[in-house]
C-alpha cells in the first residue's frame, strides 16, 4: 500500500485533533497575553490574588494541560475570530486523555538550547513527555520534576507528516 503525500493546505493549525478529552475556557495571564502562545502551549495554573477565576501561565514543567489553540494562527486570519483570545484574555484549556498531533514540541535538547551547538532531540514511539521549561512537549524532563504529561504516538517526519508529532496526552 503506498500512502499519498499530505497536502499542506490541510494542516493549517498548531494541533490537530483526533480524541478529544475534557477542555474548558480560562482566563490567561499577562504573560500569554503579551507574548502570544502556540497551539500545544503547555501551561500551568496560576494564583491571582485580585481575581477568583482560574488563570493560566506557561508551564515550566509542571503538569496541568495546553492550550488547543493558539493565540494567532493563520487559520484564523481571515475571520472574525483574529485575535480574539489575546485581546480577551482567555483561552481554551485541555486536560485528561487527548490524541493529537502537534508542531508544539522541543526540537534540539536542553543542553544545547543552553550551550550550543543545537542538537535535534530524537523521539521514538512510546516514550513518556514532559513540558518542558518553555512549556513544550519534550522527551527530556528539563525540571527534573517527573511529570509525566502524555507518550509519543508518532514521531516527526517530514514526508508522512510534515514533522508533527504524535502525542496521547495525559495531564
Amino acid at each position: 500500500m503506498t500512502l499519498a503525500p499530505f497536502d499542506p493546505d490541510v494542516r493549517d493549525r498548531d494541533v490537530i485533533v483526533f480524541s478529544k478529552g475534557p477542555s474548558f475556557t480560562t482566563q490567561i495571564d499577562s504573560v500569554l497575553k503579551t507574548q502570544g502562545w502556540a497551539g500545544g502551549q503547555g501551561v500551568q495554573w496560576t494564583d491571582d490574588p485580585t481575581s477568583d477565576t482560574f488563570i493560566v501561565t506557561v508551564s515550566h514543567g509542571l503538569p496541568g494541560g495546553f492550550l488547543v489553540w493558539g493565540s494567532n494562527e493563520s487559520a484564523d486570519q481571515y475571520i472574525s475570530y483574529t485575535e480574539n483570545q489575546p485581546t480577551y484574555s482567555f483561552a481554551t484549556y485541555c486536560f485528561g486523555t487527548w490524541t493529537i498531533s502537534t508542531r508544539t514540541y522541543e526540537l534540539y535538547t536542553l543542553a544545547s538550547r543552553t550551550a550550543g551547538p543545537l542538537v535535534l532531540n530524537n523521539y521514538v514511539v512510546g516514550e513518556p513527555l514532559y513540558f518542558s521549561l518553555r512549556g513544550l512537549f519534550t522527551n527530556q524532563d528539563e525540571s527534573g520534576l517527573g511529570f509525566v504529561v502524555g507518550s509519543v504516538m508518532q514521531v516527526p517526519n517530514g514526508t508522512l507528516n510534515l514533522n508533527y508529532l504524535g502525542v496521547s496526552t495525559q495531564t
